[in-house]
């Protein structure tokens, strides 16, 4: 019978260094060999995406925390912030220096400090870890390389803000957004304390997961998802089956029907054997 199984990217398909185990790799094109279907299911925007996680090849996207979906070559849904919104976040983050970037499918548009605050977190990562110099540039390195500095960021096509750590406690700050967006703390660790991202409101992981689903008329008692973060709740409790990884946050392990080995330990190779998807 064919499956549908849906990846989280950051700390599920790829390690902390942002690289993904070759284990990982196998086990998705093992699995769709066998005949079932494999998607991303990230936070990122397609801009993040970048070719080493493409070229493992996919048979589609849920991108921007559930905001875009694509199948092969057609979209089926790609939501956007109001301008009027981005032009309220930049401002108050500019205002209490809180270094950001703007997610859109063309681009990552960087506030003034981010790509040296990212440079930062490399630095201290690599004095830390110097074995992880090699995964550090196949992985994190390329992100940061990514982000564009110097344009303007009150933009019409952004899908989801993402946000460094600072001194500003990340309950205020979904304090000061939750009428307007979705806040979600720490979906990429590295970005550390206080760190998160603000997606549009209504729409998740498993609002796309349904969406999808009903466009390619197939059952949710076929599905599976895997994830590690807080913004892949809502995808874990929905799928027949949900999957944390052995790194995940202690509220998505409650949450999950199962919790598998953490992504340096062949977490998602392991998990597909388990269940005869591989």
């Amino acid at each position: 019978m064919q499956k549908i199984i849906f990846m989280d990217v950051d700390g599920t398909l790829v390690n902390d260094n942002g690289v993904i185990p070759e284990s990982a790799k196998l086990a998705v094109r093992k699995a769709r060999k066998n005949g079932h279907l494999v998607f991303i299911c990230t936070g990122r925007s397609k801009a993040e995406l970048f070719p080493e996680i493409l070229e493992v090849g996919f048979d589609g996207i849920i991108g921007a925390a559930g905001g875009y979906i694509e199948v092969g070559s057609e979209v089926l849904l790609h939501e956007v912030v109001k301008k009027e919104d981005v032009q309220q976040v930049v401002e108050y983050f500019n205002q209490h220096s809180i270094d950001f970037y703007l997610e859109s499918n063309g681009g990552l548009f960087a506030s003034k400090n981010c790509k040296k605050h990212i440079r930062t977190i490399i630095e201290k990562l690599l004095i830390e870890k110097p074995e992880a110099k090699e995964e550090v540039k196949k992985g994190i390195q390329p992100f940061h390389d990514s982000l564009i500095e110097g344009e303007d960021l009150i933009r019409e096509d952004i899908n989801k803000i993402s946000f460094l750590g600072s001194d500003v406690p990340i309950e205020i700050i979904s304090e000061k957004f939750a009428s307007k967006f979705t806040v979600i703390s720490s979906t990429v660790p590295i970005f550390g304390k206080n760190s998160g991202e603000l997606s549009v409101p209504g729409i998740h992981k498993a609002t796309a997961i349904e969406k999808l689903l009903e466009y390619l008329k197939l059952d949710k008692e076929d599905t599976f998802a895997y994830g590690d973060g807080l913004n892949d709740l809502e995808m874990l409790e929905f799928v027949q089956h949900g999957i944390a990884m052995g790194n995940a946050k202690e509220a998505v392990r409650k949450a999950a029907d199962d919790i598998t080995d953490i992504h340096n330990e062949d977490g998602i190779y392991n998990s597909f054997k388990k269940y005869v998807l591989i």
